[in-house]
């Protein structure tokens, strides 16, 4: 089948199941589930592709992560459904967008898996708000066979070639002794005045930071009676960079702050990580740029591509993905009213017209892109044999 064909046959197989991706998208934006827990928002995303004869299976202990595999070609590709929320505003990420047009993706791809040499993988991804889904898949083997991994995410404007931070998070665990704050204060040791103690070196050290290094961070507990001298507080601290050398860098000097606390108030501290550390994202060239042409022929106007080192960056487990493998993540934009991801505004826009308008353009996108891949001799075998090394 000519590229041309191919192209049109996705792109008709995405329009035909239109309704079904809108109402899948809907469903999973009306019961907004949080990291690890997305029962429902996972079975829902299984269901079409179920249906059409993809091959179900788990990821190791992981009760919401899934592979749907279809065909048996030698050019593996994944693609990424999440599908987790957050805590109190449900999918202000969008995250229901892009599980809705990852199946769309996997749907239009299982029509030209055979003639184009493909195997097809749709990958049900938990927790990527907290939890980091994908590093955990990726050290259970679930990306082992795959070379070639692409997903999209929704936003305010649309990048081809988006970037993300490199991320970790921790949480910082203060032990001191309870007292009476009035009849012996001097008999206790003040948890909560090690959080401040540690909350203030940080912002000292914020002076000092590298560039693209940032820190932010909550209080999750600081006592119970005011009457009482705390012994027990809690932070939890994301610190982000660059890339991972970076963070490296930054999580040394942030260590410093927290044991300051500790030291000042005579405390006992403990440093966890909360979830594994997110690698920053990595597009891979060919695909971004084939994914910026998509966006174009589609009427969208993606960010310049000289703009794109300039714009504002979160943080994203697919980061892990792309330094393994070439992938992408652009970002679709939908219509939010000049509100951005993780606001509650957003979330009302998850649901709105022009992001069902992002469902169907985005699988669109991304089957096509996929289908340039599999008929593109030199960018096959470049990830072919990029796979190849990496299975060695």
């Amino acid at each position: 089948m000519p590229i041309a064909a191919a192209s049109t046959c996705v792109e008709d197989a995405v329009n035909g199941r239109r309704g079904d991706l809108v109402e899948l998208s809907h469903a999973i934006h009306a019961e907004p589930e949080l990291a690890f827990a997305e029962h429902r928002s996972c079975a829902k995303t299984k269901a079409l592709v179920a249906e059409r004869g993809f091959a179900m299976s788990g990821v190791a202990e992981l009760d919401t992560a899934f592979r749907a595999v279809f065909g048996s070609g030698p050019l593996v590709v994944g693609i990424c459904a999440e599908y987790d929320a957050l805590p109190g505003i449900g999918h202000a990420c969008g995250h229901n967008i892009i599980a809705a047009s990852a199946v769309g993706t996997a749907l239009a791809l299982a029509e030209v898996a055979d003639t184009l040499g493909l195997t097809v993988v749709l990958l049900g991804t938990p927790a990527e708000e907290l939890g980091g889904g994908k590093a955990l898949m990726l050290d259970a083997g679930a990306f082992d066979d795959i070379a070639a991994t692409v997903m999209l995410h929704p936003g305010p404007i649309d990048i081809a070639a988006a970037r993300s931070l490199a991320l970790s998070e921790v949480t910082i665990g203060y032990t001191g002794r309870e007292s009476h704050a009035a009849v012996a204060p001097y008999l206790g040791i003040n948890a909560a005045d090690a959080v401040t103690v540690t909350q203030v070196a940080i912002g000292l050290l914020r002076q000092q930071l590298a560039p693209g290094q940032m820190v932010h961070g909550i209080v999750t507990h600081g006592g119970q009676a005011s009457n009482v001298i705390p012994a027990h507080a809690e932070l939890r601290y994301t610190m982000r960079a660059t890339h991972s050398e970076s963070l490296r860098e930054l999580e040394s000097r942030m260590a410093g702050c927290f044991a300051a606390g500790a030291v000042a108030t005579g405390c006992e501290h403990m440093v966890t990580e909360t979830a594994p550390a997110y690698a920053e994202l990595t597009p891979d060239p060919w695909l971004a740029e084939t994914i910026r042409a998509e966006m174009v022929r589609l009427g969208r106007e993606p960010v310049p591509a000289e703009l794109e080192p300039t714009l504002p960056l979160g943080s994203t487990d697919m980061g892990n993905v792309t330094q393994v493998m070439p992938g992408i993540h652009p970002i679709v934009g939908i219509d939010a009213g000049g509100a951005s991801i993780h606001q509650p505004e957003f979330t009302a826009a998850a649901v709105s017209a022009s992001a069902d308008v992002a469902v169907v353009e985005g699988a669109i996108m991304l089957a096509r892109t996929v289908v340039a891949l599999a008929e593109s001799d030199v960018e096959r075998g470049r990830v072919l044999e990029q796979w190849q090394r990496r299975a060695s």
